[in-house]
């Protein structure tokens, strides 16, 4: 065969697999407001920097007529790109193609890239798009569904895992994005759930949507499965974009340094004035975040679901830091079951990808009630506790007002190997708030005394005096300075600079026994 023969063989079957499973399915897919797997993987990375593997292979499968069905890259798009120039390792489901579904090969295809990126180091994003488990392949869909959920494990901690669900993703489809490190989901059009609407309504009796059983909203706001819902696949790619720059490319590469052009010893005036003078009242967090990072530039993860803490990504100085912050204005900012899962998993996530974690604190304890210990306040709190405990990365703290009881300890206080522990004159550390430590300590000399409420008021501002400020842990040594508010920009970037060679380490051991 002659060259030119060659290479017009070679462009024909290139574009039979960029087809999929045809232009009638193509169009169905449009018709939804779902771009194809790859539409998508055009958005997703720069461009033209896409290099696909395996677009020739196909499924292996003669039953039930499979062997006259057959499509060139059979049901996913595999291959490598670039994103902001940085490589990364990326699969995309096809619905165009057996409506996404995974056998043996689709499955082999995805395993590839991923072997791919933990030997190279390289992030890996997956865009699910699924019907689920091919079923006429039987238990190999099953086994092959196994061989992607070790790799994810074991590639867990070692290269950043993304996972876009686009579409539906049901039964044991679910289980390989939860064992990643991010989830973004799109409203309305991408779905998650063990079983569906119908095998719910069969054994429960419970009449339930598809949106209102697995839904982005649902994932993102209740359950917490998701970190981001998106109004559309084109937001919900930009997102990953974004997020992507926070990252480093594996576990022993630092994150990406970006010179934003913000003054590193710029002060905030305005912080001074931030906090209220009357404890009962709240404040925005937010407010603290964006007054003291880079340019105001605070990517939240997880908004939506547990508010009460906010976790997420910003640079101090360029450097990218994990910000974990008690919220005021939702419960106050107490630790609850939700909010202590949500740290320690963000926590947790930073240790392991070396993003120096930056704490921003007024918390007024752990969420008190029945059904908080019933369901395990303890055991949860604790998660929190182990994550900070066990984080290697440079801990830096900020106490702007509140830090109270247990929670003090949990919030990388010095005690739990903090690096840096600062505070604003705001600040009142102690086992509890004035109210109710005075109600225990001096119950009977306020029910003796001629005036119960003068005294309990009195009592109340001497305990004030001595522990609702910050001079009592500093004179301690337990914080390292009382700062204005207005410098805590430049005090936590220089911080920074000095733990950049920070050394510290774990006891040897197989693996911890983290309270799950």
């Amino acid at each position: 065969m002659d060259a030119s023969k060659t290479s017009e063989r070679l462009q024909k079957l290139r574009a039979e697999a960029r087809l999929g499973g045809g232009q009638e399915r193509i169009d169905a897919q449009h018709a939804k407001g779902k771009m194809t797997a790859r539409e998508r993987l055009d958005v997703l990375l720069d461009k033209g920097s896409f290099r696909e593997l395996d677009a020739f292979v196909t499924h292996r499968t003669s039953d039930f007529g499979m062997d006259k069905k057959k499509f060139l890259g059979d049901s996913v798009v595999t291959g490598w790109g670039q994103i902001e120039g940085r490589p990364v390792y990326v699969f995309s489901q096809d619905f165009t193609v057996f409506g996404g579904s995974l056998g043996e090969v689709h499955a082999e295809k995805i395993c590839k890239v991923m072997d791919l990126a933990v030997k190279n180091g390289v992030p890996l994003i997956g865009l699910n798009d699924s019907g689920g488990a091919r079923i006429q392949e039987g238990v190999v869909s099953l086994g092959a569904y196994a061989d992607i959920f070790l790799r994810n494990t074991l590639a867990s901690g070692v290269v950043p895992q993304i996972s876009a669900i686009l579409g539906p993703c049901a039964g044991g489809a679910v289980y390989s994005p939860a064992l990643t490190d991010f989830i973004v989901m799109v409203k309305k059009t991408s779905h998650m759930f063990i079983t569906g609407p119908d095998v719910v309504k069969t054994v429960t009796h419970e009449d339930v949507s598809m949106d209102e059983l697995g839904g982005a909203a649902i994932h993102a706001g209740t359950s917490g499965v998701a970190h981001l819902a998106c109004e559309d696949e084109q937001d919900a790619l930009e997102q990953i974009r974004t997020l992507f720059s926070y990252l480093p490319s594996n576990n022993k590469e630092d994150a990406p340094f970006q010179d934003t052009g913000d003054d590193p010893n710029r002060r905030e005036a305005s912080l001074d004035a931030l906090v209220p003078s009357d404890p009962r009242k709240a404040y925005d967090m937010h407010e603290v975040i964006t007054k003291v990072v880079d340019n105001g530039e605070f990517f939240e993860i997880h908004g939506a679901y547990a508010g009460n803490i906010l976790v997420g990504f910003a640079r101090l100085g360029g450097q990218v830091v994990g910000i974990v912050a008690n919220q005021p204005l939702v419960l106050a900012g107490v630790l609850d079951i939700k909010a202590s899962v949500k740290g320690a998993r963000f926590v947790r996530f930073c240790d392991a990808f070396n993003i120096p974690i930056v704490t921003f604190e007024d918390v007024p304890g752990f969420m008190p009630g029945v059904h908080q210990e019933h369901d395990g306040i303890i055991l949860h709190g604790a998660k929190l506790l182990y994550a900070y405990c066990e984080a290697t990365v440079p801990k830096l703290t900020v106490i702007t007002r509140k830090a109270y009881g247990g929670a003090y300890d949990v919030m990388s206080s010095k005690h739990i190997r903090g690096d840096y522990n600062v505070a604003w004159p705001t600040a009142e550390i102690a086992v509890m708030g004035p109210d109710g430590a005075v109600n225990i300590i001096f119950r009977k000399e306020i029910q003796e005394a001629a005036d119960p409420a003068a005294k309990r008021a009195e009592l109340i501002e001497t305990y004030k005096e001595k522990f609702a400020n910050p001079f009592v842990a500093a004179g301690r040594g337990y914080l390292d300075d009382v700062i204005d508010p207005s410098e805590t920009r430049p005090r936590l970037i220089e911080a920074l600079k000095l733990c950049q060679n920070k050394r510290d380490s774990n006891p040897p051991r197989k693996h911890s026994t983290m309270p799950l």
